[in-house]
């Protein structure tokens, strides 16, 4: 099924996203816990990709058992961020031959080896190229893409931000997935903005639950996101004991989904970190506002 069906039914969703092993060694235990994501029963569920594509190859099994197993649509992530034509055409056959219809298009982080290099002369310098290729290639696709509420960390303002954002819709994504924010207020006026530009596609908001206290810097530094005064309170109170901790990030993140919910917001992404618990608890407060 593709993901873009989902979303233009007139129905709320909520999906979850979970990430390949970075080992051999670890695969056994991840697919275990994506496992146990997918017997939630989500409306759909991603699966991430390793930096350089180190993880490829684990992000298409994943991705194809949670579909072929429980039957939960699954999107896999492709990036192409110093990879030639010939790589990405390659993953993009192996995820056809999955069965797989969905596609998270991302340039994807650039290796730290790689920093600061020229990159005139690389296949790949921006997401909008990769999702172009997979517009003209013919295939029965779903197109997802990325998209920043705040401004993306290299983009000089937001103005400017949108204006690439909506080069990439026009190459053809179907949908954009935001990254995670903890200011509903910020995806509000976000989305009045691009509205304002001409970019009509569903958003789906990205929520990350922080259920630890050391996840708030790892948090910031990927993102670069505000950090309200609520929460900040919130971690200073609980964030030096685990179970506290654990709870409150569960309930800050489920109050951000109803708020969403409510203010008419219908498609809600989780980023779970492969915590099947974490999942669970959140799809339990939301049981009846999901039924």
């Amino acid at each position: 099924m593709k993901i873009i069906d989902l979303l233009q039914e007139d129905k709320l969703t909520l999906s979850f996203e979970v990430f390949p092993p970075k080992t051999e060694s670890g695969y056994e235990s991840v697919k275990h816990a994506t496992e146990e994501i997918a017997k939630l029963r989500p409306s759909f569920m991603s699966v991430t990709y390793g930096a350089g594509g180190g993880t490829s190859q684990y992000t298409l099994d994943i991705a194809k058992n949670i579909k072929e197993r429980y039957g939960v649509p699954s999107i896999a992530h492709l990036t192409c961020v110093s990879s030639t034509k010939e790589t990405v055409h390659a993953r993009i056959k192996d995820i056809l031959a999955a069965g797989i219809q969905n596609i998270m298009a991302l340039r994807g982080d650039i290796p730290k080896e790689l920093e600061g290099a020229d990159r005139s002369h690389w296949d790949y310098r921006h997401a909008t190229q990769l999702v172009r290729e997979l517009k003209e290639s013919g295939e029965d696709l779903c197109i997802g893409g990325a998209c920043y509420p705040e401004i993306h960390p290299e983009s000089e303002n937001q103005k400017e931000d949108i204006r690439y954002l909506k080069e990439k819709v026009d190459a053809g994504c179907d949908f954009l997935t935001t990254q995670m924010f903890f200011d509903n207020n910020l995806l509000y006026n976000f989305l009045y903005k691009i509205r304002e530009a001409g970019i009509t596609v569903p958003i789906v908001p990205g929520i990350m639950p922080i259920t630890n206290g050391n996840q708030v810097e790892r948090a910031i530094k990927l993102s670069g996101s505000f950090m309200p005064q609520r929460f900040k309170s919130l971690v200073d109170k609980f964030g030096t004991n685990p179970a506290a901790m654990k709870q409150a990030g569960i309930i800050y993140a489920t109050d951000q989904i109803i708020d969403l919910y409510a203010n008419g917001i219908t498609h809600v992404h989780v980023y779970s970190m492969n915590k099947p618990d974490v999942a669970e608890k959140i799809m339990e407060n939301l049981s009846e506002i999901l039924r």
